[in-house]
């Protein structure tokens, strides 16, 4: 009863914000904090009292903040959308599943549009409609590249040329199903889960410039250039995925009160920033997310954030280019990030040789996140230490390392599925 009474409450306030932009200082003038630090204690010092100073209080504060020094201020939810269903397949997976096609069409005229792809499992005839729970993932190489299905639409916006069947920056036949290991479709299916995915250039190309995705569409009156605090590529991306949960949340074939977010390294970054800011969310999953999303930025492992963002000037808000020498001023860390989805289910997964990645660093930032967790009524941790390789650590801040490198496997989509059982329940097959 907590719970849901917490998230009624995170409902009404989650996209509060409070205007503090003019009154924040500039980096300059923030205080140096070496440790992580603790999400409890207000921007003025003071200490959250309770769960609802937390939820009306705190928690805006600390999205105010993210947008401000980070991930920038992205736009206003647009007040409709369209969408065109098509490429339907009801016999998809010899009759398993219902694949369909899903373009999202919102905001500004000419705004590019989401190509959806959404695979569904069949119901059993004669056996009642159950809706289905469904994750909601972000891709690199476009939807074709995820089943053997020569129907399936090519993307249209740019790629990069890592792309498999990628020719001038534009997708080819030639790349079709070669992610299918990588996303494991069928074994979702067999499951019970539905699966949504969509390519992350749809939102934005994945490149130094601000001229194509949807920025240009969002611009302020009179707007030339980009201002310091305007939302990067990782908070487009996060918002195209709250685009896509608005489309999931009103299709009755699936289960709007259990909705998770998946995505690898850059996207699982932006799967953490989209569940943090969306309380529609119901778990997350930011698989071998890294620096600037599951690691702590106050660390002396793998990627820092100097590094991140010379190589990526664009993932971030310009803000953020000025903690490159001094990352203990940062008002936040990344355990207030994952707090933010507090009391709401995280899985930080992560490969023992990726350390670019800083694996230990991410178990001290669900340690951070646990105080949260814990006001909020919710067994965060549990206490529970790190665990060992190849051991899912199923508590709602969960933990699991496996051996190998930076990558997203079937293996890894077994333990992803896991661990939505133990939060969710076991979905219906029948």
């Amino acid at each position: 009863m907590l719970r849901n009474s917490l998230c009624a409450l995170l409902l009404l306030t989650g996209a509060a914000s409070l205007s503090l932009a003019a009154d924040l200082p500039p980096v300059s003038a923030l205080k140096p904090n070496p440790d992580l630090p603790d999400p409890l204690v207000m921007f003025d010092g003071s200490k959250v009292a309770g769960p609802e100073q937390w939820i009306r209080n705190r928690r805006p504060e600390l999205i105010e903040l993210f947008q401000h020094y980070m991930y920038g201020r992205p736009p206003a939810a647009p007040q409709k959308f369209n969408t065109v269903v098509h490429g339907v397949d009801a016999k998809c997976f010899g009759g398993k599943a219902t694949k369909k096609e899903v373009t999202i069409s919102f905001g500004p005229p000419q705004t590019p549009k989401i190509e959806l792809l959404l695979v569904v499992p069949n119901n059993i005839p004669g056996q009642p409609a159950a809706p289905k729970p469904v994750f909601l993932g972000i891709n690199f190489c476009g939807n074709h590249t995820l089943l053997d299905d020569p129907t399936i639409a090519l993307p249209t916006a740019w790629m990069p040329e890592h792309c498999p069947g990628c020719r001038d920056h534009q997708a080819t036949d030639a790349g079709r199903g070669s992610q299918k290991e990588v996303w494991a479709v069928e074994q979702t299916i067999d499951r019970g889960y539905a699966l949504a995915c969509f390519y992350c250039g749809d939102v934005d190309p994945d490149r130094n410039d601000f001229s194509d995705g949807v920025h240009p569409f969002y611009l302020k009156p009179g707007q030339v250039g980009r201002e310091p605090h305007d939302w990067g590529t990782i908070a487009a991306w996060a918002w195209g995925m709250q685009r896509a949960v608005d489309y999931l949340v009103s299709n009755p074939e699936l289960d709007a009160k259990h909705i998770a977010l998946v995505g690898h390294s850059r996207l699982g970054k932006t799967a953490l920033l989209a569940g943090a800011l969306d309380e529609r969310v119901a778990l997350v999953i930011p698989h071998q997310a890294g620096c600037g999303g599951t690691a702590p930025s106050r660390h002396n492992v793998g990627e820092t954030v100097k590094q991140i963002n010379d190589r990526f000037p664009h993932w971030f808000c310009d803000e953020f280019k000025k903690f490159n020498d001094q990352v203990d001023r940062l008002p936040f860390d990344q355990n207030c990030l994952v707090a933010l989805c507090a009391p709401r289910p995280v899985l930080l997964s992560n490969a023992q040789e990726d350390t670019w990645a800083d694996p230990e660093g991410q178990f001290r930032v669900l340690q951070g996140a646990d105080p949260v967790y814990r006001l909020l009524g919710s067994k965060g941790l549990d206490g529970q230490p790190r665990p060992e390789p190849d051991h899912l650590l199923a508590t709602p801040l969960g933990y699991y390392i496996r051996p190998g490198k930076h990558s997203m496997t079937t293996g890894d989509w077994k333990i992803f599925l896991d661990f939505a059982d133990r939060q969710f329940g076991k979905p219906k097959l029948e």
